[in-house]
């Protein structure tokens, strides 16, 4: 008897925070106007795409005082957009990045329920932590966390806030006219939680909405951060690239599942992936190098390259031989708010790596950045992609994908015209939304009142 061919998730990120998006490309449009947004929310939707995927930028990155030249400059607040969004959508997930070290549990909570009730069902948080300082010279704590505390919040912010979620049962409203009765319960969304980070009591004031809560992603790739997934989040970001990258991460956090008392099919594995399509394969590798040629800028790839040398490198040619100075391996990095420096825990090791490949393929340093940058990426006709596509799901390196179209707002049109349509021959894409809630989208249970029960009792 065969297995059962698994169902693909597909979703969409707005970019926006990073230079995959070539602003500067003729059909690109706006990154703050409404009409972007709506546009690229409406062809997810007719896709039959899962959700919509904002991610979260607080502050303008630099790098010796200047914003990065492939960056968009701002981004409207998540909420916000989101909010809109709801309005001019009808089944498409509503996801959204918001910190945890920078904002409190019960404001967060009531506005994720209160999104949650706007969009009938369909909001989703994905909940990350801040690392450096940089960032938070924006808010009144300022500072940052450890590693160890800023994972040590998170757990007990989302914990803090499930509770939230939970101080109301879902049958409190009775709304009886004729009694004057609304409530049958006076201390409905009932709340007091005392620990480490966070000592609230009170009541919490947006009855459970239709989902109960949001759908928790989590996108940390470290211990701490699968641990904390599989611990309670509803689906990881994962950023491995290659099939066996893949399939050893899923095997990884799925096996953490059944110490937490959860099933494999409890968290799903979302890796993010750009794409090139073109009528033929050989015309989408032409077209893809073109698109990371604009993606990297002779600018941009020493930007990048000074996250790794620590060093001010302005005076190198991009397109001429890597420095044959070492790194500066100090403790204060020379890029403010960029993550990607995180990734680079032993830079003489990657120097020495990074100059083998340039002498062996004659690459500048443009080339190298270009070659050595690319996140999982898709480039083929249409069939060649949703082959692929399906090929990395049925093999278990990944539960689907969150595409990032590399122009906005119309760059996902092309997939969504004739992508979708082969996997939904192939029977592995749906046709129709068989639910109205994001969890229904995701093969998610909806969490009942056992926990209010559970909690009522103790």
């Amino acid at each position: 008897m065969s297995t059962p061919l698994k169902q693909i998730h597909l979703a969409a990120h707005f970019p926006g925070v990073n230079n995959t998006t070539v602003w500067s490309d003729p059909q690109a449009g706006s990154h703050i106007e409404f009409s972007s947004f709506a546009h690229f929310a409406r062809t997810a939707e007719r896709a039959k795409f899962d959700f919509l995927f904002l991610a979260e930028g607080l502050r303008l990155r630099e790098q010796g005082g200047k914003i990065y030249d492939l960056d968009v400059v701002g981004r409207p607040d998540t909420f916000t957009i989101l909010t809109a969004l709801a309005a001019v959508t009808e089944r498409l997930g509503l996801t959204g990045t918001i910190n945890s070290t920078f904002n409190e549990p019960y404001e967060v909570a009531r506005q994720f329920a209160s999104l949650d009730h706007l969009s009938g069902g369909r909001a989703a948080w994905n909940v990350v932590t801040s690392w450096d300082a940089f960032t938070g010279e924006n808010f009144r704590r300022g500072g940052f966390l450890p590693q160890d505390q800023r994972y040590s919040r998170a757990k007990e912010f989302l914990a803090t806030a499930t509770e939230l979620f939970d101080s109301w049962r879902g049958d409190e409203i009775v709304a009886d006219q004729a009694s004057g009765t609304f409530l049958d319960d006076a201390r409905a969304g009932a709340f007091a939680h005392q620990g480490q980070h966070f000592d609230i009591a009170g009541q919490f004031n947006v009855p459970r909405s239709p989902q109960g809560r949001p759908v928790i992603f989590q996108a940390g790739d470290s211990e701490e951060g699968r641990e904390f997934a599989a611990a309670g989040a509803d689906a990881i970001f994962s950023r491995y690239s290659t099939l066996e990258e893949g399939q050893a991460f899923y095997t990884d956090v799925k096996g953490r599942l059944a110490r937490h008392g959860r099933t494999h099919d409890q968290l799903l594995i979302l890796p993010a992936a750009t794409f090139v399509l073109g009528d033929s394969d050989a015309e989408a590798q032409e077209l893809a190098r073109d698109v990371r040629r604009q993606q990297v800028s002779g600018a941009t790839a020493i930007k990048h390259l000074e996250f790794v040398w620590n060093r001010d490198l302005s005076a190198y040619d991009p397109d001429g031989p890597l420095p044959d100075i070492d790194p500066d391996p100090g403790e204060h990095t020379i890029a403010r708010g960029r993550a990607q420096v995180r990734m680079y825990r032993d830079p003489l090791a990657v120097a020495r790596e990074w100059r083998e490949l340039a002498a062996a393929n004659k690459w500048s340093i443009r080339d190298l950045v270009i070659e050595t940058g690319n996140r999982q990426s898709f480039i083929g006709s249409p069939a060649t992609v949703a082959e692929t596509i399906n090929s990395f799901v049925q093999a278990d390196a990944s539960d689907g994908f969150i595409l990032v179209p590399h122009i906005t707002p119309g760059g996902l049109d092309t997939f969504a015209e004739t992508v979708v349509p082969l996997l939904q021959e192939r029977g592995v894409f749906r046709t129709e939304y068989e639910g109205t809630t994001l969890r229904d989208h995701l093969g998610l249970a909806h969490p009942g009142t056992e926990a209010h029960q559970e909690r009522a009792a103790s």
